[in-house]
């Protein structure tokens, strides 16, 4: 296994691929550089003498400056480097394009839903309008166990603490957010449960619902019954014994939509696991598929890239907005745009918000983008698709599921046990943290690396595995039996 890596041609920092020890000599492009200190793994050492005020090249591109001189030899991170970024700035549309892979035409098997979407789980979803009720939401999931049969995956409850006491658009989103997961295609039945006086209660939801299918989708509001317990189990019940006779069917690849997402990164993330959901991202995309990159936080300082592969000048004015609105966001509350990394992605190597979003964006691929959603938006386009969401794990996800998702690819360096509404796929940047926690990773990318692997091939493997879970194989998340939303709080509380 290689030690160390120069990314691109005209990096001048190196990354470490395993702690290394002062003394130890790497050449690259034959010019040989030899450790002045310790490295550990996923940080970077100079590969040349760099100046104070001299820019920081990583992925081939800028990823901040020094703040002292660099000698060659030595550690390059938060000591002795700053970010470059600033606020809002103004982009020109340079459209780019970039060689794609051939179609597999693959399938895999799923559940064909009555208004022609398709779930790759058959769950039976309970979901309160207002947070004054997750006790009883919670209380049915444990009761309705029993109900579980047939074709059922699992019965569950999704809690969280709106519905009221909200303003404006805060209102909105979370109406649209829990709209979005009564419809999802993974639930093959739901239960909403209302309180009765709350202000997003069930007959204020139904026009954001839409149509819906009466015989799947049921409801209840609590202050309208003696036992609501009992009533709800009625409900349930009955939703049991339809969603068990549902049964998997062969469909096309092009039907799978699949959420990207990394946290808890390290130096390796944009070597390994990212450009292995790259990969696959393409994969999936030239079968017809959709995938979705969320995080727009960490795509500040490589937003320049998706601006440029957004298919026409339409999407990408939609992709400058994305970018801006959120800056706008962190204005509006007096917050400084590029605060970030977090200590753990420092930890691990991260520098700057440079470093990490370069390494970030690494999920999304080559493939054109088709469009740019906002946050509690459904997938109306096929392809490579931009969501407006913070960087906040559970919250970002949380919008990918309610986009359509029916999956989330989820890389990470440092690890982590959560899981959102849908199945949540964990990819290991490195071998240790692969080994170290089995119970969490379903695939380790460190492999990359290693041997004979490579990311074009561990992303091939990927797409075995999504293809796998899409057709009914648990998760680690799944079998740990982890759920859970968190919508985006985005106004006041009354």
């Amino acid at each position: 296994m290689q030690k160390a890596i120069k990314i691109h041609s005209a990096d001048n920092v190196a990354v470490a691929l395993t702690s290394l020890k002062k003394g130890e000599t790497f050449t690259f492009d034959n010019v040989s550089v030899t450790l002045q200190e310790d490295v550990e793994q996923g940080h970077k050492f100079a590969l040349v003498d760099i100046n104070k005020d001299e820019n920081i090249v990583k992925y081939g591109t800028l990823i901040g400056h020094a703040t002292e001189d660099i000698k060659a030899g030595y550690h390059v991170h938060t000591q002795n480097v700053k970010t470059n970024l600033n606020d809002l700035l103004e982009y020109t549309y340079q459209p780019e394009s970039f060689p794609q892979p051939k179609a597999e035409g693959r399938t895999f098997k799923g559940f064909v839903r009555k208004n022609g979407e398709v779930g790759i789980r058959n769950e039976i979803w309970i979901i309160p309008t207002v947070g004054c009720v997750n006790n009883i939401v919670q209380a049915l999931e444990k009761e309705a166990q029993s109900l579980v049969h047939g074709s059922i995956d699992r019965i569950v409850s999704y809690t969280h603490p709106y519905g009221c006491s909200q303003m404006e658009g805060d209102q909105e989103n979370t109406r649209n957010v829990i709209a979005d997961l009564i419809k999802h295609p993974n639930a093959g039945g739901v239960l909403v449960l209302g309180l009765g006086c709350e202000n997003s209660n069930i007959d204020v939801l139904k026009p954001y619902i839409g149509e819906y299918d009466s015989e799947r989708i049921r409801f209840v509001v609590a202050q309208n019954h003696d036992d609501e317990m009992e009533a709800c189990m009625k409900e349930l019940r009955e939703l049991a014994d339809i969603v068990a006779k549902d049964e998997r069917v062969e469909c096309p690849a092009s039907e799978l939509r699949i959420g990207l997402k990394c946290g808890g990164s390290d130096g390796l993330s944009g070597i390994t696991a990212n450009p292995v959901v790259g990969r696959f991202s393409d994969l999936l995309v030239a079968d017809g598929g959709t995938t979705v990159l969320c995080e727009v936080p960490e795509m500040f300082g490589a937003e320049t890239g998706l601006m440029n592969r957004a298919k026409n000048e339409e999407v990408f004015d939609k992709t400058v907005h994305l970018i801006n609105d959120f800056k706008h966001y962190f204005q509006s509350y007096n917050m400084p745009i590029y605060d970030n990394p977090s200590p753990g992605n420092k930890a691990g190597g991260i520098t700057t918000l440079e470093d990490k979003s370069n390494g970030c964006v690494q999920k999304s691929g080559s493939a054109p983008v088709s469009d740019v959603l906002k946050y509690g938006e459904r997938i109306k386009t096929k392809g490579l698709n931009l969501l407006s969401t913070p960087g906040n794990d559970l919250v970002a996800a949380t919008g990918e599921a309610a986009s359509g998702c029916q999956m989330v690819l989820f890389t990470t360096g440092r690890g982590t046990p959560f899981a959102t509404a849908v199945p949540t796929v964990k990819i290991a940047t490195n071998t240790p943290l692969a080994t170290k926690k089995a119970n969490w990773i379903d695939l380790n990318a460190g492999k990359a690396l290693e041997d004979d692997s490579s990311i074009d091939l561990v992303g091939e493997e990927l797409y075995d595995l999504v293809i796998k879970i899409a057709s009914g194989e648990k998760c680690k998340s799944e079998l740990a039996g982890f759920h859970d939303i968190a919508i985006f709080k985005q106004g006041v509380t009354l």
